[in-house]
């Protein structure tokens, strides 16, 4: 066996140009040792794609584009009437050229479309200087193209790229929409003053800010300042630095300035709708039973001999709502049948709603002995109502509404107004008189 294999080769050479050992002829059939490589056949080779960064045109005259296959070779020439096609068997380079400079004159770019510029090497500052009066030009000619651009869009780029990293304009462009927001608040307020009097936006004078600024700042916190007599409220230093600013309001400055909006529509009825005032107490009283609700608390609150009059001839009945930290009015508007909740922050409470409701129809069958299905009133928030943008100017909200709504009065007042009302309203509890 040994001998058999001394002169052949472990794999033996298949190619055409080695002839097979002699060896091998005589110790193995011809079939398996004298075969030889077929030839190898492969495809045809798919026409080589244009490079991705060339210009993409399809030349659909001749048979090129992206669906392009293999075709016999065509030349094209220029006619009267347009580019004709005919199949001939040779193209040689020359006349490769002249067909594709032929097509491109065929399709040479309007005016009106983009044409692309190599921008390397070029004076881009130059260059702009010396197209911004062809711009105009074209500009004048055609004003309605929109694909002109009087600053290059590099140019666009880069600075929208500018301002986003760059802090100190992020910090301008803040104030600019901050300015805009207050301007566009005090035209709001200017349009709707000349529907009212000018008495809700009355400027102070020097000596009430005088007086102002000494009540707040100066002297001894427990300094009594003004006391009311109808009611009994007595308002020390302390309790009126709640008006400063970013101070939350006490109970004793809502209640007394509530007390002043009913002395002034008592001076002058004809002016002021007639209304009626609850305090900073009621609601917590009217809550305060086992189930949630005693009209009993409260039933001795509204008598012919205290108030003078009945709730149901008042035009609108306002309730101060206190949650904790926070103030809301709610009110009953007798002549609308409405019940309306205002919270400076857009809240809803609806719960209050259901619970005055219930309270009004107790009120009117003790007081009046009559029967009204308050229930059937519609609830509702007011539409465009003035909100609160920080975490301490609820309680002024609260008052306001009530001041304006007291007048028959739109809520003209946005946030920027709350400095100049916390001191208007401490002038007019030094006072104990409401304008």
């Amino acid at each position: 066996m040994g001998a058999l294999f001394e002169g052949r080769k472990r794999f033996p050479d298949l190619s055409p140009l080695s002839p097979p050992s002699k060896k091998a002829k005589t110790s193995s059939p011809p079939s398996v040792l004298h075969r030889t490589a077929p030839e190898r056949r492969f495809p045809p080779m798919a026409p080589i794609r244009r490079p991705i960064h060339g210009p993409q045109r399809v030349v659909r005259a001749f048979g090129f584009g992206s669906g392009w296959k293999p075709r016999p070779e065509v030349r094209i020439w220029r006619s009267g009437s347009g580019a004709e096609v005919e199949s001939v068997e040779g193209l040689d380079l020359d006349e490769y050229r002249r067909l594709v400079v032929e097509v491109e004159e065929a399709e040479a770019p309007t005016a009106s479309e983009a044409v692309t510029v190599d921008l390397r090497g070029l004076d881009l500052e130059a260059a702009e200087e010396e197209a911004a009066p062809m711009e105009e030009e074209e500009e004048e000619e055609s004003p309605k193209s929109s694909r002109r651009r009087r600053v290059p869009l590099y140019r666009e780029l880069y600075l929208e790229s500018w301002r986003k990293h760059d802090s100190r304009i992020r910090d301008l462009e803040f104030e600019v929409r901050l300015a805009e927001k207050r301007i566009l608040g005090f035209q709001l307020v200017e349009k709707k003053r000349e529907e009212g009097p000018l008495e809700t936006f009355a400027p102070l004078t020097d000596e009430d800010e005088q007086e102002v600024d000494c009540a707040i700042r100066g002297g001894k916190r427990q300094e009594l300042l003004v006391v009311h007599g109808a009611s009994g409220i007595e308002i020390t230093r302390e309790a009126l630095r709640c008006l400063k600013g970013g101070a939350w309001l006490n109970d004793e400055v809502i209640n007394l300035y509530l007390a002043l909006l009913k002395e002034r529509e008592r001076r002058e009825p004809k002016r002021f709708l007639k209304c009626h005032f609850f305090n900073t107490f009621f609601y917590k009283k009217l809550m305060s039973g086992r189930n949630g609700y005693d009209f009993k608390a409260v039933k001795r609150w509204t008598t012919q001999r205290k108030l003078g009059y009945s709730l149901i001839d008042c035009d609108k009945i306002f309730v101060p709502i206190h949650k904790e930290v926070h103030w809301c009015l709610a009110i009953i508007n007798v002549r609308d049948k409405i019940f309306q909740y205002l919270d400076s922050l857009g809240g809803m409470d609806k719960m209050v709603l259901r619970a005055l409701a219930r309270y009004f129809a107790d009120e009117v069958n003790d007081k009046n002995n009559k029967q009204i299905d308050t229930m059937s009133w519609g609830q509702e928030t007011v539409d465009g109502l003035p909100l609160q943008e920080n975490g301490w100017d609820c309680g002024m909200f609260m008052l306001k509404y009530t001041d304006f709504y007291s007048r028959g009065l739109s809520l003209a007042f946005a946030q920027e107004h709350m400095t100049y009302f916390r001191k208007r309203t401490a002038k007019e509890i030094l006072k104990l008189k409401a304008e």
